[in-house]
């Protein structure tokens, strides 16, 4: 089922600088090439969502969805014969989800096949940093597979950093290629399609989606106080891009699954900046346009506050802000007309604005925490969501981060 992965999102709003205009030190002897445990990151969420405004039954009705996340990674390290540092991150997430949404794809049955579900993802990365270049470069390899799809992704990149590490320029290429079972609502397929439940062996139609994207991005150390990064990451879809259980009706009162074009074009620019307003505090802001060839255009603005009460201990409150323009192929419940070439009633492609506000409080004391040594810090997240579609939703996440 297609749906928000809560907890990768959320992390990303941790956007962590380098220190003050602090230069990490240059090895330049050799040492043991023994691969060394660098550390260990479990992270944890509980995310639920409700609203009336659900796509799989064309605009109305229920979005109430849980999901239960647990996420490990992993990174080791080793210098080989040149001294260059190798970097080798897995990481791999399940997490288990319910959703009312997806119950009334087939509503007949009792519980249709997709109203629970256990997703499966997971990346393995491998890095390479010469120190003498100040360059880096990587690859990472990704897949993932829920209910009604499976996904592989590879990923490159390249880093290169000043002589004094003050600026670093980046560049990312991937991409993801993933097959789709085309599973359609129950009053939509005829009597020899399978409804893609488990013991129902009646053909569906498997489709294509690919994915191509890339980043460039340049981050620099402005002075002992700012430090900003700017970034551009164009991509490209093409294949199935719509939903087949997402119903549309129309004007005449016909009814039809959802139809979208078969490619999309993607331009997201953003902006971050750290800036320290002393030892106990730093304002962590972000900024991101965004427009799209279905007519999409969208700002997000963020605000993160991390306040040191003690040496160990933070509270991070913040605030994100994001408003868009509905791509033109939306309408509401049976507003479309029957002429319309492509027509979607989904609100997450619709107009709107949001608001998402929380705080995280983070323990790192140095003898680590409960007095376990190599538990090297705990975090507690909490975030509340709303947009103006009606849709509200809470997450809870918790990351613990072992040395």
């Amino acid at each position: 089922m297609k749906k928000l992965t809560v907890t990768v999102g959320l992390l990303l709003s941790l956007f962590t600088a380098r220190g003050q205009g602090q230069q990490p030190a240059q090895t330049t002897s050799y040492t043991s090439r023994k691969l060394k445990l660098e550390e260990i990151n479990l992270v944890s969420s509980y995310y639920e969502q409700d609203g009336n405004r659900s796509a799989v039954t064309g605009g109305i009705g229920t979005e109430k969805l849980t999901d239960y996340a647990t996420s490990l990674e992993v990174r080791l390290s080793f210098r080989d014969k040149r001294n260059r540092l190798h970097t080798i991150n897995a990481d791999g997430t399940i997490d288990y989800y319910t959703s009312a949404s997806s119950d009334n794809i087939d509503p007949r049955t009792i519980s249709s096949a997709s109203m629970s579900d256990t997703h499966r993802y997971g990346t393995l990365s491998w890095s390479v940093k010469n120190e003498v270049t100040n360059s880096t470069a990587g690859i990472s390899g990704y897949f993932s597979k829920e209910y009604d799809y499976v996904s592989r992704g590879l990923t490159l990149s390249l880093a290169q950093a000043s002589r004094d590490n003050n600026r670093e320029v980046s560049l990312k290429a991937g991409a993801f290629f993933d097959t789709w079972s085309a599973i359609l609502p129950a009053e939509l397929r005829s009597l020899t399609y399978g409804s893609g439940a488990k013991g129902d062996f009646a053909p569906i139609d498997y489709k294509p989606r690919n994915s191509y994207n890339a980043s460039l991005s340049v981050s620099q150390v402005v002075n002992k106080r700012l430090q900003m990064l700017f970034t551009v990451e164009p991509s490209y879809q093409e294949g199935l891009l719509s939903t087949p259980y997402h119903r549309v009706y129309f004007t005449d009162g016909s009814e039809r699954v959802e139809k979208l074009p078969g490619n999309r074009m993607k331009l997201p620019v953003g902006m971050r900046a750290s800036y320290f307003l002393g030892d106990k505090t730093i304002l962590r802001f972000f900024y991101r346009y965004y427009m799209d060839s279905w007519g999409m255009t969208a700002h997000t603005a963020s605000l993160e506050v991390p306040v040191k009460f003690t040496s160990f201990i933070s509270l991070s409150p913040f605030y994100r802000f994001n408003t868009q323009t509905a791509v033109r192929y939306f309408a509401p419940y049976a507003k479309h007309l029957a002429t319309s070439q492509y027509y979607t009633s989904d609100y997450d492609v619709s107009g709107f604005d949001s608001h998402f506000v929380g705080t995280g409080l983070r323990v790192s004391p140095p003898g680590g925490v409960l007095g376990i040594k190599h538990l090297n810090a705990v975090e507690l997240r909490y975030g509340h969501y709303y947009r103006t579609t009606t849709m509200v939703s809470n997450i809870v996440t918790l990351l613990m981060k072992i040395k």
